[in-house]
């Protein structure tokens, strides 16, 4: 075999398998950013169910706090608070308080809550978006972190990264009902091509 028969036929089976390169690369390439957008929707469900359940327990009261006006007072200033635009992307945060039901109830980060998680009897849990803390400045994230604020066991408030990929966190009151009614929209990125918008609506059954 010549020279130039072995260049011919090296072309030959270059224009052969080109394309099954390059359908092999296209279908790595689906796999990965599949595999990103579950990762991204199993991070934001969780972060809905959290940010969720915190609505509904908001205002929450036993029977006897009833019996105390003076804790009813400091209560309703300040059972759900959402403070716009103040977090990463201008995302909006949200802090509730609520008293101690006579079950078992958590934190936003899985800490069993009793009463030396509480400050004035009531509980805190809070949603905030930051920038990643271990980010250098000038060097692209994936989207800001999504922090979780609650009580430790000397009532301090604290910060606790749940997840990072979050884009923006929004949360709108919705119009006039028996219960209060909160809408919130988390948006997630891999900070490239990929960004996805979740959207929940909540009830407040305590307020």
């Amino acid at each position: 075999m010549s020279l130039l028969e072995c260049l011919v036929g090296m072309a030959m089976s270059l224009i052969l398998v080109a394309p099954l390169l390059k359908n092999s690369g296209e279908l790595i390439a689906k796999q990965m950013e599949y595999e990103k957008v579950q990762l991204l929707t199993q991070d934001a469900d969780r972060a809905l169910e959290l940010i969720g359940r915190s609505i509904r327990m908001a205002g929450y009261r036993r029977a006897e706090s009833f019996q105390h006006p003076t804790r009813n007072q400091v209560r309703q200033r300040e059972l759900i608070q959402i403070h716009k635009s103040v977090g990463y992307q201008r995302s909006d945060s949200l802090m509730v308080q609520h008293e101690l039901s006579q079950g078992i109830d958590f934190d936003c980060i899985g800490n069993v809550l009793s009463g030396d998680r509480t400050r004035n009897h009531l509980a805190h849990q809070g949603f905030v978006v930051e920038r990643q803390a271990m980010a250098p400045k000038g060097i692209r994230v994936n989207g800001g972190s999504l922090i979780c604020q609650s009580l430790d066991r000397q009532g301090r408030l604290q910060n606790t990264t749940l997840m990072n990929g979050v884009h923006r966190l929004l949360i709108e009151r919705q119009g006039s009902s028996a219960h209060q009614v909160f809408k919130v929209i988390l948006e997630m990125t891999d900070g490239g091509l990929i960004h996805r918008q979740f959207e929940r609506t909540f009830f407040a059954r305590n307020l």
